[in-house]
């Protein structure tokens, strides 16, 4: 099947020719190594480290080649073997996944890379990739019997939450920010979710959770404490390999706040290896922050292998505004291990940006991927990326949520500008 073919696939129902098994063995941590049954709930590992989910990859490469893929369902589960959740009837579905591959050809002209590709995000369902994580960590909480799941969230992963437990009918409870835009509020309160707005920073709305979820009898689904939302992000990085004919792309640049997509694609690629779907090339893995919220960069240029916490963080991009990160380590150890890099775009130019993006592809970008977009710029400036570069720029989601924030960033701009000219 050629990559055109793959890029342009439509949604297609599931058949029942993909293989439905899964060899999900056990969890692993991260950090020390300390393993734990594939059947026991858990959050983190006592030594504080994210669990990653380990399959028999030997048994899954005798059992399901990459040619099954042509008879797969156009959504995530696809890839249902190397996927955790075990019982077909616990595989909750929205839609999500198996989202375009574009090529942008104006954008292409204006940066000056004729090989780059937008991984659009923004048709998953409730418009953003937070949905592959939700997905997977939903469906595993339903099949282990969870009945309650908390989170705290910036917006998009709040919005899926609700979304993915209202299919499965477990209630949740979900703690954003009290300054997160009025979309991501109102799709929590329309799919049942009870919101609680934080006066403070994700990481205020993390301690709400922590505080209650043992009163409460809460789960807590945050970003990798829990083990289940990088296997959804991972399937990002199937995806690129499969619409590129299993060729992977030499950059990737990714916004980054939990980093949860940065580190799902790299554990995808590591798997898709021992699979036998890929060889060892990899691309160089580029986080992007903003300069109101930069605690990645900021550790990747000190050398640091844990990046502390960034004071007073402030972004319209409220994906990115994430001031401590859990997989922190994880994030720099992929950069480094790719040979990539970390960039700081300038606040001041996000908003701006998520309007020319928008108006040089069709795509409604999300200030995180116009981020990613002014990356690009930076790096082609400086010579980092060369034009025979095959280059994938991710819009993790819809810019339609954020449009109000955007214009107010704007104005201030605007006015700021105006008062420093006069």
């Amino acid at each position: 099947m050629t990559m055109n073919n793959l890029v342009n696939k439509t949604q297609q129902p599931a058949t029942s020719n993909q293989p439905q098994a899964t060899s999900f063995t056990h969890l692993e941590c991260t950090r020390c190594g300390k393993t734990e049954p594939e059947d026991k709930l858990l959050n983190l590992c006592s030594c504080g480290g994210p669990y990653f989910a380990r399959y028999d990859l030997p048994a899954i490469r005798q059992s399901w080649p990459r040619d099954a893929l042509k008879d797969a369902p156009s959504n995530l589960w696809r890839y249902a073997p190397i996927l955790p959740v075990q019982k077909k009837e616990n595989r909750l579905t929205l839609g999500e996944g198996w989202t375009p591959l574009l090529e942008a050809p104006r954008l292409r002209q204006h940066l000056g890379l004729p090989n780059l590709w937008i991984k659009d995000e923004s048709p998953n369902v409730t418009a953003s990739f937070k949905a592959r994580g939700l997905c997977l960590a939903v469906s595993r909480a339903k099949e282990l019997g969870v009945k309650k799941l908390a989170i705290p969230s910036a917006g998009n992963a709040g919005s899926a939450t609700a979304a993915y437990a209202a299919a499965a009918g477990i209630p949740a409870f979900v703690f954003m920010p009290k300054d997160v835009p009025q979309p991501f509020q109102d799709e929590c309160d329309f799919y049942g979710a009870q919101l609680e707005l934080v006066d403070g920073l994700i990481t205020d709305c993390a301690k709400k959770v922590a505080a209650g979820k043992e009163k409460e009898g809460w789960f807590d689904v945050s970003t990798l404490k829990e083990p289940y939302r990088v296997e959804g992000k991972k399937t990002m990085g199937y995806e690129l390999a499969e619409q590129f004919d299993w060729e992977l792309p030499d950059v990737i640049i990714y916004p980054t706040g939990g980093g949860t997509g940065l580190i799902g694609m790299w554990k995808a690629f590591a798997e898709m290896e021992q699979l036998g779907w890929i060889g060892k090339k990899r691309p160089a893995m580029v986080s992007i922050q903003s300069t109101g919220c930069a605690p990645i960069i900021r550790a990747f240029d000190q050398g640091l292998d844990h990046a502390p916490e960034w004071e007073n963080a402030q972004t319209v991009a409220a994906g990115l505004r994430v001031p401590k990160a859990v997989g922190d380590f994880l994030m720099l150890r992929a950069i480094r291990e790719s040979r990539g890099t970390a960039v700081a775009v300038p606040e001041e130019q996000i908003a701006a940006e998520t309007y020319e993006c928008s108006q040089l592809t069709g795509i409604f970008f999300c200030p995180e991927g116009a981020a990613a977009v002014f990356a690009a710029k930076m790096l082609a400036a400086a010579g980092w990326l060369k034009l025979q570069h095959r280059v994938v720029i991710f819009n993790t989601g819809s810019g339609l949520k954020y449009a109000e924030s955007c214009r107010r960033s704007l104005t201030r701009q605007e006015n700021s500008n105006h008062a420093t000219s006069c």
